[in-house]
Parts: C-alpha cells; structure tokens; sequence
C-alpha cells in the first residue's frame, strides 16, 4: 500500500521506544532532539508530511474508505504513539529562536498531518489527542510566519562615532556599563541569528499555513472540545490573530456559506473557524460564543491581548480600522443568525466595548462607530434596557467613560429614531426617543465637573445641529423654548455631582470576565427609583431662555480653554440652526472671543463667526458681528491671530472685488463682501483703524495689482460707491498706476454738490491726497483753491475739516522742504488767522457772548487745532491765550467758605467765562494740539490742565484733559512725569467714563514705556479692581495680565508687600509707603478699615493668583523679613494701625492663593493623572518641595511668629486670634511635627496641636451627623400649589426638559438663599479659633413645614456632601411648625433669618491650662 510506504519513510520502527516513552512522559514540553541519522533520513524526502497526509486524507471519511487506518497500523506494527512523537519533533521544531525556512515548513506540515489523524475516526480512541501538542499546531501558525522583532537600539552609537567639530579630533567612546553591554550582546546574537525570507519563501510558509488553517477548519466540524475549554479557548485565540493577518479585497460576506477549499484569504477562514466555535458543540450553552465574543472585543476596541497581560493598544492604521469593520459585521451576522442566544451576549459586548474604552479620541470615535452599528441589530426592549444602561454609564467617576457616552449619543443620533411598539416596556419607551438621548445624556453633561467633559458635550451638542436627522434640532429647540409640552425631567448636576454613579466591588472584578456590568447608583437614586419604578417618569418643567443663555455665557468664559472653544462652537451652531436669535446680544458673545486671554480660542471664535457668516450671510447683524469680531483682530499681539484674521478679511471681502467683466449682481459671495464694506462705511466707522492696518501689512505684500485698482475705480461709478471710495482710500498709496480722470471728475462733482456722505468725501480727499505727486500743478492748484474755499467757509463737518486739512498738507509736499513750509505758512496760517480773528469777535468783544453761534464756534477751534499743526510758526502767543479763556469757568468752587485750594491751582489769568460744556471741552482738544508745537508755552499752561481735573465738574471737559495730558506724555515724557498722579487720580474719578479712559490710556502709556511703575501709580491701577463697575473691574483685570504683566513679570511680586501698606494707609515704615500724596488723594485710595477688607483681600487675593510658585516662595519670606520682624523688633508700633497692618499680614498668610500650586494639589475639575510614572514624579516633587518651605518655614517664619505671640499676649491684642488662625492653616501641612517646628515653645506647640484635635474632632462630629441624618434620606413630595421647582427636584426622571431655575422660599430672594449655602459651607470649614461651634444640624426630632423651600438632591456619596452645592432640605424653623410622619431622613437647615442657638459647651481642656492648673494645686 501507498500509505505504508508514505509511513516507512517516516523511519517509525527504526525510532527507539524509550524516547518515544520520554516525550509523552514530558507531555511534550521538553523533548529531546530526534537522532541525527534517523531526522536526515526523514528529511531527504521534502514532501514526506504531504506525501502522508494525502494517503490518511482517504481515512478521514468513513464514506470514502470502510478500512480503518488503526487496523492498518496495527496489522503492520506502526506505533501511533510513535508517530505522534515524531510528528510532535518536527512540530515543536518552529519554537527554536530563530528556526530556519526548512523547519518552518516541516512544522506547518507535521501539525497539519497531526490534525489530519485527529479527524479520522477512532482518533479518540486510540488517545492521539493531546492537548499540549494541539495548542502547540495552533501555535506554529503564528510561530512561522516571519514577525518583525523590536530590535533594542545601541546606545551611544553616534555619538561615538562623532569628533569634536572645534578640534576635529574623534572622540572616544564613552565606557559602556554592564547593562549595555549585555543589551548589545543580546543585539549582536539577534543580528547573527536572523533569518532573511525570500518572496519565494514567505509564499511557501504562507501556503502551508492556508492548509494548516484549513485543516483545523474541517477537524472542527467533526471534532468536538466541549470537554476541552482551553483548547477551545487557544483555538479563538488563533483566529482572532488571524482576522488581521492579512488585507482582504473587498468586503467579507458572512451570509454565504462556501466551502473551506475557496476560501483563500486567511481573515475568511478565521471568520469561518469562529463561525464553527460558536456552535453548541464546542461547549455547554453560550459558553463559546461568549468566548468569541470576548476575543472580538479588543478587535473592536483596535487593542491586542495577550494572555494573563493587559491590552495593549494598536497604532491606528487601516488595516486595523478593517479588523473592527469586519469584527462588527461578523458579530451582525452572528446575531442575525442565533438571535435568541446572542442578544445577552450583545449586550455585554457593548457594555464591555463602553468600559475598556480609552480617553483617546480616535479610539472612542472607532468604538462609538462600532456601538451604533450593534445596536442596530438590538430589537428595541433591549435597545431602550442599552439606553437606560448607557445614561447610568454617562455618570461614572471616570472621565472616559462620560466622554465616550457622548460619542455614542451622537452616533445613535445619527440612526433612524426608533418607534414605541407592544414589544417595548413602558417605562423604557422614553428612552427609545432621539429627545433622551440630546436632553439627558448630550445636554445632561453640559455642567459636568470636569472641563474636558463639558467642553465635550457642548462639541457634541453643536454636532447635533449638524446631523441630517431633524429630530435632534428638534429637541435642540425644546430646550431653549419657553415651555415644553412633551418630555420627562432631566437629572441636574451641581458641583460634584458627577461622581454620582460609581461601580462597585464586583463589577470591577468582574470587567474582565465578559459578564454583565451594573452600576450601582447612590443610594438617594436608588430610593428615587424605588418609589418611580425604574426611575423614569414624565414631569413638564419649563425652562426660560434667559436662563439658558446665561449658561451658555458661563461655559464661554470657563477656565478652560477647551470649554470656552466648544462652547463657542455650539452658540454658533444655535445661531446658524436659528434655535437663537442672531440678536446683538447674543452674536456679540462671539465677538467679544476674538479678544480672548487664549490664542486658540481667538481662532476659533473667528473661524465661529466665519462659518456663521457663511451660513447666514445675507444676515446684517451676523455682518456686523463678524466685522466687530475679525477686523479688531489684525493688531493683535499674536501674530498668528493678525495672520488668522487678514486670511479672514481676504477670503471674504478682498478676493470678491471683481472687475466689470466679472462682476455678478446675483452672486453671494461678491454682494457679501460690498454689504460689509458699506457696513464700515456706516455703522461700523471706528473699525477704521484696524481696517487700514490690515491694508498697510497688504501693502507691504505688494497684494495689490493696478488691475484690483482699476476695479475698484470701476465700482465708484455704481451702487458701491461708498464701499470702493473706502477700498481705493486704503490701496491708492500703494499702487502706482491709477486712472486719475475718474478720480477728479469724482472730485469735481463733490466739490460742486454738498457734502451727502461725510465718509466718502473723507475717503475722496484721502484718495487724492495719495495720488497728489502725480497730478499735474494747474490741477493742485484748483484742487488747493476748491480745499480752501471749503475750510474758509466753515461749514464742514469735522471729520471733512481734518481730512481736507490733511490732502492739503499733501498737496503742498515737495522735495524742497522750505517750499512745503511756504505753502503750509500760506494756507494753513490763513486758516490760522481767520480762526484767531473769529475768536477774538467772540471773546474780546463785550457783545459777542450774544451772538455766539456754539457750532460754528466748534468748527473754527476743531479748523484752528488742526490747521496749527501745520504751521506752528504763524501761532502766536495771543491764540493760545484766547483758546484758554474758553477754559476758566464761571464757578470756583474752591472758593467757598472753608474749601482748600487745590496744590496745582494757578493765578487766574482771566476773566470768568460761560462757554458751553461742549465748546470748552473742544478748546481743551485745541489747546492740546497746540501744546505739541510750543514746548514753552506748554509748560505754562499744564498747571490749567491739572487744575480741571481736580475741580472741574464738566465729564466732557476731564475727559478730554485726560487724553491731552496722555497725548502730551508721549511728546513730552520727562515734563509731565510729574503730572502722572494727577492723571491716575482719574481712575477714582466720580464717572465711570473718565475711569475707564483713564485706566486704557495709562494701559497704553505703560506698554509703550512712556510712563513708569513709579510712585504710587501701581497702587491706584490695582484699586481699579475694586471698582464699583464691574466692566471697568475686568478691564483693570484683563489690562494687569494679559498686557502689563507679560512685560514686566515680576510687576506684581514686586508691589505686593508695598499694597498692604498703602491700602491699610500705614506709614510708619521707613521703606514701605513713602511717596507724597495730598490728603484728598489720600482719602481718595484709602481702603482702611473694617469696612473696605473685602476690596483689600480682592486686591491680594488677585495678585497672589498670578503668581508664580517661586514668587510666593519668596514673599512669605519677604513678609516675614520685612514686616513680622518690624514689629517683633519693635520697630513698628503695636498701636491700633499697626494691629490692622498686621492682621491683614497674618490673613494674607492664611490665603489658600499664597500655598504653592505644588503643594496644594490639583485644581477643582481637573483629573488626576492616570500614567504611573506622572503620578510619582508629582509625589517626589511635591515631598521635595515640601522640604524646602518647611525649611524655610522653619527658619523664617517660626522665630517671628513666636516672637510676636508672646508680645500679642502681653498686650492682649486681639491679633492673636489672627495668628493663631495662620498657625492652624498653615500647620495642617506638618500635621505630625507641631512639636518639633515649635521645639523653641512648648505652649505655643500644645495650643496650636490642641486646636488641630478640636478642629479634626469638629469636623468628624458634623460629618458623622450628616451621616446618620441622610442615612435613610428619601425626596420629599412637592407641596401642592408651589410654582418653584428644584433642578433635579424630581430625581427619578431621567428623560426630558432639564432645568436651570434655583426655586426660592416664600419671603428669601435668590441671593438670600446663595447666602444661606454659602454660609453653611463656610460654617463647616472655618478653622477653629475664628468662630464659635454653631450647630446647624438639628439632631432631635424637629419637623417642619415644607413652605416650598428647594429640594435637590445630594449626587454624590453621602460622605463627600457639601452644602454649599447640593442642599437636601430647607425649612422654616419656629412658627408654623408642625409633626410631619415620615419625615426623619429629611434634614433641617435653619433659616438665616432665624437666630442661632447658642454654641455648644465643650468639655475639653487645653493639656497647658490643665498642667497649670495642677502645679497651683501641688502648692
């Protein structure tokens, strides 16, 4: 026979029978190498394992063959024992390091040949299964595909071969140590060993690793492993490595069933042994499909598991994005076909799919992707069972989990909203609507604690707007609406309350074991659900628009740069959807952004507006707010944001100027860009300035072709009139080629009409003052005659006055310049003489007061200031006289019975004088301008100027000496150094116009170094924060920070300590607060006192904020250097001043804004680290830095505060209690070592460690009755008649309309209640030693009146509850009291405007007190 000669050439009797002993002794793991002589003889034949698996292949179908192939090898005395021996040799030979082609080959086709015997029949029988050697041909198929090694580096290998390049001698490697040279040891051996695989070759292997596939396929079919779980278990293990073996053309279809011999693709035939595996055959129940389906999770997760080792993920890539896709189709089909059985595992999968989820963003969009597409194979009971699950799942603790449930709302959104059927339970029929998924999960996380998570689902919500489904822009619209008619209350969260959801010991456990996830929710929900049923009920609440625009107002100045990105993101898509009014109020929240702290969100908020503008474009309030948010853009200090914002303006208006042939009246994008150039023309006329900056970076860019010109010139013809005048007053100075025909007969016709549009005759005069070089001198000199006939008729607008003045100047520019001086002597001394002899009329004339005419009047001071610019030499003496008599007021207000005069006051030189506000505020302008060409006369009249500051009662007039004496500082710096505390006592001005001018002028001013931080300008630019406007407050707040200190950094370290000492107006110090001020200034920056120690403590509080770690480091040793030991010393009196001097000291030491960021730990709302390494490098640097303050605590700090106590002791001041308060905050960083920082005094050691217990014991006593009274804690029903309403009131409802509105008991205004909160929470953190024990928590059995007051419930774990953000139950105690059953898990707050009971008696003595106590009783 063919098949004895096949198994002769295996040599089965010459292989001796105590080795074939040893290897199944050894349950083939460790086996013994094959006689040399008989492996050669086996291996002469090559094709010797095909040549036998040919000849058995008959013998694995009893159809084809009734001879049985054991009877054969019986008759013929072939031990099956030994033949699997040998094969097992040749099959474990692939395990060698690095095995060479030949060996890779044998062991592919002995495993093969292996698995042909397990499929004949009586395999079992004859025991050649053996499930070590089974796992080990299921491993030789990864085994012996060539798999690329990572390969450990060589350190310091260029740098060895690397010279010197200033000596250019070679350097000397650097000596290796043991571990290296050990890791290129190992390098060397991996390079000598590898093996290198010809096309040839690899296409060998992978053709025996088809047939071995293809083997395992068809014993499969046959052979059951349900009594053998870990061979199963291996087996889908392979597979699963195989489903991304190789690319696959075109798409996998699971629906055919072809034979195993066509499929050629190895993915197919992992698919099909899968296939085979999630029979019942291969295990009991729905073992081995949960076993596939585990598999498949790190597929769809793009993750690689190991066995016993973490997933590790895979690098994105397009093959593995592949893998998933077909992953999810198989487990589709699956379903499809075995639905009763797989649907529990479907859901498992997705719950696991939903908690080893990563935080990566391309990661959780492939999973959310992979989650819709199951779903869709979910009959709806167990979609709306999902949806419910994925709502709980949306509040866990971790931050990816809540940020995935996100991405998968918006995928499910993007799906065919699902119908309610019999099939659905009622209390799951509310989560089948898309209105759940947008309101409560989507919306729901849009106060979430975490930034990165509300930035998230503001992203998400925006999406929502954009997706092609109409019901998510639907319910989008309900929740901005007034009313809603249809939906279910949604749970709120306040403050912590994300945390709410936690999973428990079990699930954790459990999460690696495929089995069902639950998440345990707290237990106020539990007992909300209990009372509801599944915690689902329909409640219509109403939600005011106002309310939720203030939210979205909150997100876009959040903290977080994230937040505030994607809160813009959505308010743009609200407005584009029209779900908001494009009002001005609401689109000016995007502009405004484009001035934001961040670069990034500048961007973003201009892209906002772009595609807003896009959207809406015929919108003009959408026009005006992009002009307002874009064009401001291009001076800002980034020059990316300048780069963002002139790539806006040429994208939208520059590139849709098109000539006459190109031009299209019914073309959007070219009537977009004229709207906006008539919108500067008109309504947005101060962008002027911007606008033009951004066309002289144009210029300088040579942007500007003579063809755009001619354009241009073109449109002055046509309804753009306006707009092309505005284009051609920015480009004509930049082009040198310009038809000048149309310029003038456009200058012709202006010249014989009246001025219409004062703009575009601004923008005519400007244009022809560029061209002036070119036009020929008859031309200038009509042009001249025409301009001066104008200004000597003094009936311009003032804006056609400076611009006529202005092309004049142009006109009479040469490259003589004494015959510019002549022409400007003329004309602008004409000019000049004509207003002098106008004013004289008026002001030296006894009647000329009667035939004032006030306009006129301003026109020839506006003409008079500009014209003199000009023409210094023609301005005499007389008319700076004349222009300030108009300044000298009627009333002397300092002239009244006990006034004192003020210290800048100077003789009057004039009469009094009665000119209206408005003509003395422009003769301040004028006299101004006048001032910039006549030093010396500028000298003599700043005192005037000083002196309307002081007294004058005019707004117009103090407004404008500020912006003269600012213009003055930058022609003049050293003269009016001395001026500067004149013009920083504005910012305590009585208007809030004069403040806000003075704070953005002295802003300049500072940037530009004109003026220094001398004096005591810093401590009056601060006091603006304290202003009673709380626009001017955060303009002072965006000046200090965003300009000011990011040129002087160490601004505020500096001034820190000096601000105590002013704001406390202390001067005993020899060093701190010594510049002159008079007493009004004084009087006027004072913050002393009780009174004002709010504004104080905003002022430091401010400061220390935007500090540096180092620079709080270093102030507390400065505070304690400078200002602790004055008064230990002696140096300054304990007197009453300097008492509060120094418990605003010991105050400021307390602030939590002083601890080092280091030390304190993270911010609210950020999340901890989960990198290990990250984690211990923040532990080492936080111990290391703990060091060195205790240090300096140690050495600085301690010495004076011992000091000081003893003194405040013997003077019984009531500082002390402020010391000891700083010693109790401070020394909660040193719990354990009091006794050894305060070694030098043993009392004060005991005092501070005494009020530590008290306070520790205070604390655990409060939280152990917060405890015991929410311990059954259950909601309250709603008192009937109450319009108030909770947010989060009704807790069971988790479907609908959200709401925003704090309910407010009848007779307590919103701010009362806030109040209530937050002296709660206060209450329970104040240190002891500042307060008396208040006890705020009724501990008997008080009952009392719901009275409407808000009910909220605590979403947190009952021992994390805070008072200051989640309030359990408020009522009014006293009056109306009354039993109400059941009431006892309800806690009772007192209201605030009842009085405290007082405090109660502690039976504790001090351990110094009592140690006294006993040594008088000993004498």
């Amino acid at each position: 026979m063919e098949l004895l000669s096949a198994l002769q050439q295996l040599k089965l009797n010459s292989v001796s029978k105590a080795w074939v002993d040893t290897v199944w002794d050894c349950e083939f793991t460790d086996i013994e190498h094959l006689d040399p002589a008989i492996e050669d003889e086996i291996k002469e034949d090559a094709e010797i394992f095909k040549n036998v698996y040919k000849q058995l292949l008959p013998f694995s179908n009893d159809d084809d063959n009734p001879q049985s192939v054991w009877t054969v090898l019986g008759e013929n005395e072939l031990s099956v024992k030994s033949l699997v021996a040998v094969l097992a040799c040749f099959v474990l030979g692939a395990k060698a390091k690095s095995p060479s082609v030949e060996q890779r080959h044998y062991s592919l086709q002995a495993a093969s040949l292996y698995l042909l015997l397990l499929k004949i029949p009586g395999s079992v029988a004859n025991k050649v299964f053996h499930q070590i050697l089974f796992d080990a041909c299921l491993e030789v198929i990864l085994k012996c595909w060539p798999q690329s090694t990572g390969k450990k580096r060589k350190k310091d290998s260029l740098k060895s071969s690397q010279g010197d390049p200033r000596t250019g001698k070679r350097s000397k490697p650097p000596k290796k140590t043991s571990e290296e040279m050990e890791i290129d040891e190992e390098v060397e051996e991996d390079e000598e060993e590898e093996v290198y695989f010809s096309a040839e070759n690899l296409l060998r292997i992978r053709e025996d690793v088809v047939a071995l596939v293809r083997m395992l396929l068809r014993l499969l079919e046959k052979f059951s492993l349900r009594d053998k779980p870990q061979s199963a278990e291996y087996c889908i293990r392979i597979f699963t490595e195989l489903t991304n073996f190789e690319p696959v053309v075109g798409e996998l279809s699971f629906a055919e069933k072809r034979d195993i011999d066509k499929l050629d693709s190895l993915p197919e035939l992992a698919y099909r042994g899968l296939w085979l595996l999630c029979s019942s055959s291969h295990g009991e129940g729905n073992e081995c499909r949960r076993r596939v389906f585990h598999r498949l999770l790190y597929v769809i997760l793009m993750m690689r598991k190991e066995d016993r080792a973490k997933p590790c993920l895979l690098a994105p890539s397009q093959s593995v994005y592949k893998a998933r896709d077909q992953a999810v189709l198989f487990i589709s089909h699956v379903v499809e076909e075995q639905r009763e059985a797989t649907l529990p595992l479907l859901r498992i999968l997705l719950q696991h799919i939903c908690h080893q989820m990563v935080e990566k963003a391309e990661y959780r969009a492939s999973g959310a992707q992979a989650v819709g597409k199951l779903t869709s194979k979910m009959p709806s009971q167990d979609y709306a069972s999902f949806i419910k699950w994925l709502y709980n799942y949306s509040q866990n603790t971790r931050v990816a989990f809540r940020m995935f449930a996100l991405d998968v709302a918006i995928v499910l959104l993007g799906l065919d909203e699902r119908e309610v059927d019999d099939s659905v339970n009622s209390e799951l029929a509310l989560c089948l609507s898309h209105r759940f998924l947008v309101q409560n999960i989507v919306f729901g996380r849009r106060s979430d604690v975490s930034p990165t998570v509300r930035g998230h689902a503001l992203h998400c919500l925006a999406q929502c707007l954009e997706l092609p489904s109409h019901n998510a822009t639907k319910f989008i619209h309900e929740l901005f609406s007034t009313s809603s008619t249809t939906g279910a209350q949604t749970l709120l969260e306040t403050g912590r309350s994300e945390q709410t959801l936690k999973r428990t010991e079990m699930a954790q456990k459990t999460a690696m074991t495929f089995r069902t996830i639950e998440l345990s929710k707290h237990k106020s929900l539990a007992a909300a659900s209990r009372n509801s049923g599944t915690g689902i009920c329909q409640n219509n609440t109403s939600l005011e628009y106002q309310e939720t625009m203030a939210l979205f107002k909150q997100r876009v100045s959040d903290p977080k740069t994230n937040v505030r990105k994607c809160a813009l993101e959505t308010i743009m898509s609200l407005l584009k959807h029209g779900v908001i009014q494009c009002s001005s109020e609401n689109l000016a929240i995007l502009s405004e952004r484009c001035r934001d702290p961040s670069v990034s969100v500048k961007k973003k908020a201009m892209q906002c507006l772009m595609d807003l503008l896009t959207g809406l474009s015929d919108n003009s309030d959408v026009q005006e707010a992009w002009l307002r948010g874009v064009v401001p853009a291009v001076v800002d200090s980034e020059s990316s944001v300048q780069e963002k914002a002139l790539e806006c303006l040429n994208y939208i208006i520059i590139t849709h100027i098109k000539s006459h042939a190109s031009y299209c009246h019914n073309n959007t994008a070219q009537k977009l860009a004229w709207d906006l150039l008539g919108l500067i023309c008109d309504k947005c006329q101060d962008l002027g300035r911007y606008f033009s900056k951004a066309f002289s970076v144009w210029a300088r860019q040579q942007k500007f072709s003579t063809a755009f010109v001619n354009s241009l010139i073109w449109h002055t013809k046509s309804d753009h009139a306006p707009g092309a005048w505005l284009l051609l007053a920015k480009v004509a100075g930049s082009s040198s080629k310009i038809n000048y025909s149309t310029i003038l007969d456009a200058w012709d016709a202006t010249v014989s009409a009246p001025v219409v549009s004062v703009a575009t005759t601004c923008h005519i005069l400007t244009v022809i003052g560029h061209i002036a070089a070119g036009i020929k001198d008859d031309t200038k000199s009509r042009i001249v005659d025409d301009l001066m006939g104008w200004l000597k008729g003094f009936n311009l607008p003032l804006e056609v006055i400076s611009s006529s003045v202005d092309t004049l100047f142009c006109l009479g520019q040469s490259e003589n310049t004494k015959d510019t001086v002549t022409f400007l002597n003329q004309f602008c001394g004409e000019l000049v003489s004509l207003c002098e002899e106008y004013l004289s009329s008026i002001l030296l004339n006894a009647r000329g007061a009667e035939q004032l005419n006030e306009e006129l009047l301003i026109k020839y001071l506006y003409t008079l200031g500009v014209a003199s610019l000009h023409c210094p030499a023609k301005v005499q003496k007389r008319v700076f006289l004349l222009v300030q008599s108009m300044l000298t007021s009627s009333e002397q207000p300092g002239s009244e019975e006990g006034a004192e005069l003020p210290a800048s006051q100077p003789l009057s030189q004039f009469k009094s004088s009665s000119m209206p506000t408005v003509v003395r505020a422009h003769a301040v302008i004028t006299l101004g301008k006048l001032c910039l060409q006549h030093e010396e006369l500028m000298v003599q009249y700043l005192p005037a100027f000083a002196r309307e500051l002081e007294v004058g009662r005019e707004i117009a007039v103090r407004s404008n000496v500020v912006v003269v004496l600012c213009d003055l500082c930058v022609r003049y710096p050293n003269t009016l150094t001395r001026y500067i505390p004149n013009i920083s006592a504005c910012i305590r001005d009585t208007e809030p116009l004069i403040r806000e001018q003075t704070l953005i002028m002295l802003t300049n001013l500072l940037q530009e170094e004109f003026v220094k931080w001398k004096g005591s300008l810093f401590y009056r630019f601060v006091a603006a924060l304290v202003d009673p406007d709380p626009y001017i407050a955060d303009l002072c707040e965006y000046c200090l920070v965003d300009l000011l200190l990011k040129k002087n950094p160490l601004m505020f370290s500096q001034h820190f300590i000096e601000c105590i000492f002013h704001f406390n107006s202390y001067e005993k110090h020899k060093k701190y607060n010594k510049f002159s001020q008079t007493e009004s200034e004084k009087s006027k920056f004072s913050l002393k006192g009780s009174v004002n120690q709010g504004k104080r403590f905003r002022i430091y509080r401010f400061l220390l904020k935007n500090f540096t770690d180092e620079q709080r480091f270093n102030i507390i040793t400065r505070i304690s250097q400078d200002v602790l030991a004055c008064f230990a010393d002696s140096e300054l009196p304990l007197d009453s001043e300097g008492a509060e001097l120094l418990a605003d000291v010991f105050d400021v030491l307390s602030l939590k804004e002083i601890k080092l960021t280091a030390m304190s730990g993270p911010a609210p709302g950020d999340e901890p680290p989960e990198d290990e390494v990250a984690v211990a490098k923040a532990v080492l640097q936080k111990k290391l830095i703990s060091q060195v303050q205790k240090k300096n605590f140690v050495e600085n700090v301690v010495p004076m505060v011992i000091a000081l106590k003893n003194m405040l002791e013997e003077h019984r001041s009531p500082v002390l209690k402020h010391l000891m308060a700083f010693l109790q905050v401070t020394m909660q960083d040193y719990r354990n070592e009091v006794k050894e920082l305060f070694a030098g005094d043993e009392q004060l050691a005991a005092e501070v460690e005494f009020n530590l217990k008290l306070f520790e014991k205070q604390k655990e006593q409060e939280q152990q009755e917060l405890e015991q009274q929410l311990s059954n804690f259950t909601l309250s029903p709603k008192p009937k008649g109450s319009t108030a309403t909770s947010p989060g009131a009704t807790l069971s409802g988790v479907g609908g309309r959200p709401g925003f509105a704090t309910p407010v008991a009848h007779g307590q205004n919103p701010k009362s209640a806030d109040m209530l909160r937050r002296r709660t929470f206060a209450g329970m953190l104040t240190p002891v030693g500042r307060r008396g024990l208040q006890s705020m928590i009724s501990t008997g059995s008080a009952k009392a009146v719901y009275d409407g007051r808000a009910i909220s419930t605590p979403q947190e774990s009952i021992n994390e509850v805070t008072f200051g953000e989640q309030v359990s139950a408020i009522h009014y105690d006293g009056a109306g009291r009354h039993n109400i059953p059941g009431d006892e898990s309800v806690l009772h707050l007192m209201s605030p405007e009842n009085k405290a009971p007082a405090p109660r008696q502690w039976n504790v003595e001090s351990p110094i007190v009592r140690k006294s106590r006993s040594k008088k009783r000993q004498q």
